[in-house]
């Protein structure tokens, strides 16, 4: 993943970039970091950046370029890296995009803070306020009129990238002045989203059809069931019609019986009868 973090000093990048840094396991890239790093190594262009640097001028953007090169060739930010500081000229972003293409990368998101520039000089002056009323000392940059400078600064030099990447459709907009962490959430919600719901849609794909065999395995024993209990119940009905038919049949014999039994007591009656008769005569 890799990203750049824009907006003007006092708006939460570097607390924002660390949090980055700890969630996605990408590295903080930093120019001035970078920059103090490349001379204490001695590289060629760190050795170049300090000749610039103690004549008392800007390192040029070809130099920055260079050395934001060599970072991001190191092992460790092979899984990505956030930019914080860099670029903060469209001459800068077009130099990074060149180099990026080189490299065959590209970035995935440019994230803005939105922040009230008054709402943070008005931070500033209280927090002066109160440090000078518990005796604490200041910092450099704890001075509204040094904020004032740089804001100004911002809007002239950096504040045009915002359109530079927005023309790219790679801008994506968090209200810097939110609680730190609800700020966090919104980038989150902006980096994460398709990421965490494809595998929820798998799994859900995936569930479907073992649910219909589950549902299929529970329907077939009913129907066992049912089939069992009808041939149940049609041996039930049929036992009193086969135990009638049985009965028919025992009265049929006896009624035959008792019906040749009486055909010959009557032939036998016939028969003594005419005997007395033959006597008689």
């Amino acid at each position: 993943m890799r990203l750049i973090l824009l907006g003007p000093p006092g708006a939460g990048k570097g607390t924002q970039a660390l949090r980055l840094v700890a969630n996605y396991e990408i590295v903080q890239l930093s120019t001035g970091d970078m920059l103090r790093a490349a001379v204490a190594a001695g590289t060629e262009v760190g050795l170049r950046a300090k000749s610039i640097m103690e004549a008392g001028q800007l390192v040029p953007d070809e130099v920055v370029v260079a050395i934001i090169a060599d970072r991001i060739g190191q092992a460790d930010a092979k899984n990505g890296f956030v930019l914080d500081g860099f670029p903060r000229t469209v001459p800068q972003a077009e130099a990074l995009d060149r180099l990026l293409t080189e490299r065959g990368l590209e970035l995935d998101a440019v994230i803005e803070l939105k922040v009230d520039e008054g709402i943070l000089v008005k931070r500033i002056e209280n927090r002066v306020a109160e440090m000078t009323a518990r005796g604490e000392k200041l910092r450099s940059d704890d001075n509204p009129d040094v904020l004032k400078g740089r804001l100004a600064a911002y809007r002239a030099q950096t504040a045009p990238l915002a359109d530079y990447y927005a023309r790219k459709g790679m801008l994506k907009t968090v209200d810097g002045m939110a609680p730190v962490d609800r700020v966090t959430a919104a980038i989150g919600a902006i980096l994460s989203p398709s990421k965490a719901l494809k595998p929820a849609k798998v799994k859900a794909k995936a569930a479907k059809p073992a649910a219909k065999v589950k549902a299929k395995a529970a329907r077939k024993p009913k129907s066992k069931a049912k089939s069992k209990a009808k041939v149940k119940s049609s041996a039930r009905k049929a036992a009193p019609a086969k135990a009638k038919s049985a009965q028919g049949r025992k009265s049929g014999r006896k009624a035959v019986t008792k019906a040749g039994t009486a055909k010959t007591k009557a032939g036998q009656r016939k028969t003594r009868t005419k005997r007395r008769l033959t006597k008689a005569r």
